[in-house]
């Protein structure tokens, strides 16, 4: 079954110039022209990834973006940008927002095509599932999903990406430029101090003090560290 991308582009030219190279790849393309309908249709049915453009009639691309982050059902979702807007405070913005890419316009169909392709493979589910369990923490890769004290999570693809990849090594120190390679891969519009940003927000959702963390450690001039506290009472396990 061909993977489902929504795409929200208000000039119709390139819409259908987006559409036409998405299919043409194999995708299968839901177009919209302004933002009213997108997350209630996508409620519906969830697609495998958005393409939103930031300046559309009916609502921001952004606040649109930052609604998706904040459902349930959406918040794992790969999101990309697709915008004029290129300056550097727009792209700071669509990072903050949860995006897991950002292209500038103008922009050549090949290369959009290919930052598709490279950001649904880079959520690609696991073939082996496993959870990782410690403390509070529920780590469940095959359904991408956090659970804290038994409370589900809301995080986004990227989040869980990095936050199951740092807990799966614990011990090791990795520099921002290597979690970058490891969970970002060839995404062009984040920096190494991008990792910061993504691991705030981890920290705001596994620990009891986000100011004081017992799991994701900052190794001062190095990069960071995730620490699995060990008792005889919690070992941490992997199912």
């Amino acid at each position: 079954m061909s993977q489902t991308i929504i795409v929200l582009e208000d000039e119709p030219d390139i819409s259908r110039l987006v559409q036409y190279h998405l299919e043409s790849a194999g995708y299968t393309v839901r177009p919209y022209l302004a933002a009213q309908h997108v997350l209630s249709d996508a409620e519906r049915q969830p697609p495998d990834l958005f393409l939103l453009d930031i300046m559309v009639p009916g609502g921001d691309g952004l606040d649109l973006c930052r609604r998706l982050r904040q459902n349930p059902l959406l918040s794992i979702v790969p999101i990309i940008f697709l915008t004029a807007r290129a300056a550097e405070n727009d792209r700071v913005a669509g990072l903050e927002m949860g995006a897991d890419d950002y292209i500038t316009k103008p922009f050549a169909t090949r290369e959009l095509v290919a930052r598709v392709k490279a950001v649904l493979r880079r959520f690609e589910r696991p073939t082996t599932p496993s959870v990782l369990k410690f403390e509070a923490v529920e780590i469940d890769a095959g359904a991408m999903q956090l659970r804290v004290r038994g409370e589900l999570v809301t995080t986004t693809a990227t989040e869980f990406r990095l936050l199951d990849y740092l807990a799966r090594h614990p011990g090791r120190v990795f520099s921002r430029d290597h979690l970058l390679d490891a969970v970002w891969g060839d995404a062009r519009f984040v920096t190494p101090r991008s990792v910061d940003v993504y691991v705030r927000r981890i920290r705001e959702k596994i620990e009891d003090d986000a100011e004081s963390p017992r799991y994701l450690k900052t190794m001062r001039g190095a990069g960071y560290r995730f620490e699995i506290p060990k008792t005889p009472a919690q070992v941490p396990t992997s199912v």
